[in-house]
Formats: structure tokens, C-alpha cells, sequence
């Protein structure tokens, strides 16, 4: 199969999976890692093979459904965001304990300058926590054979395999090279029936064998091609760079003629050897990584004989946000290309609910009904809801992470804030709103928890929700009381009829849970639209 196609880094990664046998793919849904599953589900090719694709609960219900299905002898891939993988961390990191049956690949993208999350943290570091193989791509193509090299490794090694992606590689696209495909594995299970018994003397034995192991896994870094030492003629610096950051490099020498030593990492444990090649050729080095200072702050422990290292750790490179051609050729002592700032004339525009969005009627009766009490009172959740901040709603008080809404406003209740409101979606609920929930109703706290249901997970797209048609029976199946449900209507016809349920709910002594619930506007228009063209093929046919 010599067949070329454009495909942003994401879909590489799908199709990559869909061609080396890849049985099934679990993931919660979070930018820039979404496409990857979306691809999956929408591929033909993925479904005439009968590959399992859909949204689990959470992050870590994903990675241990791909665990199991990993167990059975299947290939599987598991993707979230970087912020998801501390949500997974639990099964990821035991999983490097427990070791692989079939292969077994742990996407995370993560999101540098913080394009739509809560921090910029490097999902390196989970893998070297870990100790696992990490795979860092530097373009599609990369991404593409990284994945079919990364299902071989995971089986021949016996090891879950980390591959770390970024915003930029995720969203961007370019020509890619399909391999033959490849059969799914047939179910076989572990030779070792002890071999995921995680008791303490099983553990411990297994993880000597981890420990073992890592030799192995710096010598596949070694010899797999994806690291590649490229020597130069100025020996007076030697560039390092990870993953993208290559691609920064080669922009800043259009002829691809770099007069230094390079060594491009996109493989993981850092090979000792070919970095020894480089620091003791060079009289400096610069370190080009995105995202934390990892490489550096590894040199700088295992080959810190007084030589000048540049990176992020002394200011050469900014220690925040992406990087960019520009900073690479700031740090190169190149002309500084940044363009210059948009004219004043242009006004921002922040993020805003979309008009017609039910969350603005929510937050109207919302704001109306605490109107007797002090600000500060709202605890909310990450979703499309999180526009509450701004203006003009200035409605809620918090935004930490995924369900830190329920477990702050009970808390707070149990300092003594009375009312605490905590505003949570229905999919962000089923994520990992149920277990604050049962703390809420087993203490009895004076709590009042919103469940904004727009019947989908807006933000990241419209994909479906866990808790469609299930909130009101898993609060009663959690112990929250009968007559303290409410489904509402958010539309201003039903304001009077709202506002006056969420008053009467701030003065209960309880957990109170009120539910909101109108399809997204987003969903809906696009649900019409797919109604009349039916009704269109109908009428023709």
C-alpha cells in the first residue's frame, strides 16, 4: 500500500492505528487530542474491521478498558489531553507494573501556552515517573510510523508505550505514506496468569523486572532511526532539540544547511551515548524542547562537566508558553522575525456563550436567587459553562478541574459557607462529578449542586455524554432525596418558576440537586439540519 494522504497529526495517529491492527481506542474527549478518536469513529475502514471506538466516562476508565482489552491480547490506544492523564495516572502508572499483553499506546497531547487548559504541564515527565518508552513525533509522517514501531515495541518488550504529542503537530497537517496493513491480533491471554495480580509480592517482583528493562529501552532509543545524530562543522555549540522543536530549527536555515552539531530526540529514555557524543564535541550546548526543560535538567544531571548549557533553565529559551521559529532564532543569535503587535484599531473578542445558550438563563436565575447573600459563593467545573466568569454573569468563583466543583463546594460547606452552589455539565458529572456527590449526601452537607444539562459534551465538539437520560436516576441511586431533583427548563418563559425552586433550594438543610436541562443551541441547529435533509432524501425518494 504505497497511498499518500493529508492528515492532520491526529488522524495520523488514527489511521496509523486503524492500519496497524489496532482492535480497539478509548478516550475521553479533550483538545487537541479529540480527533484522534473522532477519526476512528468515522472511518470505514476501522468499522468494516469491527475496531472498538467510542468516549468512555473519564480518562481513566479509558485507560483501563485499553488495559484489558491490552490483557486479551489486542492491540489498543488510549488518548486524552495532557491534563487527562492525571485523571488516568492511577491505571498509567501501575501500568508500567503490570506490563503489556497485547500493545498497548498511551496518547496524550498536551498544550503548551494553554490554548484551552488549566496549565502547560509535559506529559514526559508521567513517562519517565513511569518509566516507560516515550515517543515524541516531529511531524505527521513521524506520528504516523511511530505508532505501528510503538505497537511492535509495547509487544516485544512487554511494556505500555507513552506517545506525547503537542497542539501544533495535533492541528497541523501534511503528507503521509500508509504501511501495509496489518491483521488485529487474535485473543490470547497472558502467558504469566500473576502477571496484572498487583499484590505486593507479585508488584515488587515485576518491578525489578521494569528496573531491568530499562537498559533495553534506551538501546531500541538508540537504534530505532527516530534519534538521529547529525555532526557540523562549528563545534563551539551543539543543538539538542525534542520532537517539533526540530521542525523551529530547520525553519531558521532555509537550505537545511545548520553549521552546528544536532541531535534530534524523539525517543525516550534519552539515549546516554549519543548525548556524550554531542556535549563532548561541542564547547556548549542549546537545548530546543517544547514544554518543560526535561532534556536539559537530564543533562545537566548526567553530563554537567562545567560546559554552557542554553535552554529553558537560563532564560535562553522563555521558561512559559510554545515555542516558535522566532525564540529558536533569538536563541541562535539570529535576527529577532517577531512580527509586530495588531494594531489598536483591532478589539478582542473574549470567548462567549453562544446566544440562545441555555447556561445564560441558568446563570440569570442563578445570580437573581443569591442576590440576598455575599459573592463568592459559586464553585464551577471546566466546560462550556466556565464562561460564567466573565462578564456579564460574573457567576461563578472557581474553575481547578475536572469535578473540583461538588468536592470545593462541600468544603466550603464544611468550613461553614452556607449556601455553597457548585455549578457542574452533565458530562463533567458523570466524569468525576458522582463521587463528590456520594461524600455530599454521606455528610449530609448543605449543598446546592447545578447540573447544567445541554444534553452533549459542548465544548469539545457535541460528542455524546455519559449521562444522557441518567442524571436524575444516579443522584436518587447516590442517596440525594426525591424531593430534592429538580429538572428545570433554562428559558427566560420559565425564569419566575426557576428562580423561585433555586431560592427555596439555598435555604434547604441538604444536598439539593437542580437540573437545568435544554439541548446545546450548537447541537440543536446542527440536529435540524440533519432532520431536513432527511426529510429532503425523503420526499425524493
Amino acid at each position: 500500500m504505497d497511498q499518500k494522504m493529508m492528515l492532520l497529526g491526529d488522524e495520523a495517529i488514527a489511521q496509523a492505528g486503524i492500519d496497524a491492527g489496532m482492535s480497539g481506542i478509548y478516550a475521553y474527549p479533550g483538545t487537541p487530542s479529540t480527533e484522534i478518536t473522532e477519526y476512528v469513529m468515522q472511518s470505514k475502514e476501522a468499522k468494516s474491521g469491527k475496531v472498538r471506538a467510542g468516549w468512555s466516562t473519564n480518562e481513566k476508565t479509558a485507560m483501563e478498558s485499553a488495559l484489558g482489552m491490552s490483557y486479551a491480547g489486542k492491540r489498543t490506544m488510549v488518548c486524552m489531553k495532557h491534563v487527562g492523564l492525571n485523571v488516568a495516572a492511577d491505571a498509567f502508572i501501575n501500568s508500567a507494573i503490570t506490563g503489556a499483553n497485547g500493545g498497548l499506546i498511551i496518547v496524550s497531547a498536551d498544550d503548551p501556552s494553554m490554548h484551552s487548559s488549566q496549565n502547560e504541564q509535559d506529559s514526559r515527565v508521567y513517562g519517565k515517573f513511569a518509566m516507560i518508552p516515550i515517543l515524541e513525533p516531529t511531524n505527521q509522517q513521524d506520528a504516523y510510523d511511530m505508532v505501528h514501531y510503538g505497537f511492535d515495541m509495547s509487544e516485544q518488550l512487554g511494556i505500555p508505550v507513552l506517545m506525547r504529542i503537542t497542539t501544533r503537530l495535533a492541528h497541523s497537517r501534511a503528507g503521509v505514506v500508509r504501511k501495509p496493513l496489518h491483521v488485529q491480533n487474535e485473543i490470547h491471554l497472558p502467558a504469566n496468569h500473576r502477571q496484572f495480580i498487583l499484590l505486593p509480592a507479585n508488584a515488587r517482583r515485576q518491578y525489578k523486572q521494569l528496573v531491568a528493562k530499562q537498559r533495553d529501552f534506551e538501546t531500541y532509543a538508540t537504534e530505532s532511526g527516530f534519534n538521529v545524530f547529525t555532526d557540523g562543522k562549528d563545534k563551539s555549540m551543539g543543538i539538542i532539540t525534542t520532537g517539533i522543536a526540530y521542525n523551529y530549527l530547520l525553519e531558521n536555515y532555509p537550505d537545511r544547511l545548520i553549521p552546528f552539531p544536532v541531535l534530534k530526540i524523539s525517543q525516550y529514555p534519552l539515549p546516554h551515548d549519543m548525548v556524550a557524543q554531542i556535549y563532548n564535541s561541542c564547547d556548549s550546548l542549546l537545548i530546543l524542547e517544547e514544554g518543560y526543560p526535561v532534556v536539559e535538567e537530564a543533562i545537566r544531571g548526567f553530563m554537567d562537566n562545567g560546559k554552557m548549557i542554553h535552554g529553558r533553565l537560563d532564560g535562553t529559551i522563555p521558561r512559559d508558553g510554545e515555542l516558535n521559529p522566532n525564540i529558536v532564532a533569538v536563541s541562535l543569535g539570529k535576527t529577532d522575525t517577531r512580527g509586530k503587535d495588531i494594531p489598536s484599531i483591532v478589539v478582542g473578542r473574549p470567548p462567549s456563550l453562544c446566544k440562545g445558550c441555555p447556561h445564560i438563563y441558568s446563570y440569570n436565575a442563578l445570580n437573581e436567587a443569591l442576590e440576598k447573600w455575599s459573592k463568592g459563593r459559586v464553585f464551577s467545573d471546566i466546560g462550556c459553562y466556565t464562561l460564567g466568569a466573565l462578564e456579564p454573569f460574573d457567576a461563578i468563583n472557581t474553575c481547578v478541574d475536572m469535578g473540583a466543583s461538588i468536592t470545593m463546594a462541600k468544603g466550603a460547606a464544611d468550613a461553614g459557607l452556607q449556601p455553597a452552589v457548585a455549578v457542574i455539565g452533565d458530562s463533567t458529572f458523570t466524569h468525576s462529578g458522582i463521587t463528590g456527590l456520594i461524600d455530599c449526601v454521606k455528610d449530609k452537607n448543605k449543598v446546592t449542586i447545578m447540573i447544567l444539562d445541554n444534553e452533549t459534551t459542548a465544548m469539545t465538539g457535541g460528542q455524546d455524554s455519559s449521562a444522557f437520560g441518567r442524571i436524575e436516576d444516579i443522584c436518587l441511586g447516590v442517596g440525594v432525596h426525591k424531593d430534592h431533583i429538580f429538572v428545570l427548563n433554562p428559558s427566560p418563559k420559565h425564569h419566575e418558576e426557576n428562580l423561585a425552586i433555586l431560592k427555596q433550594e439555598l435555604e434547604y438543610e441538604g444536598v439539593s440537586v437542580i437540573i437545568p436541562r435544554r439541548e446545546c443551541i450548537q447541537t440543536a441547529i446542527r440536529h435540524h439540519k440533519e432532520h431536513k435533509k432527511a426529510e429532503a432524501v425523503n420526499e425524493v425518494s
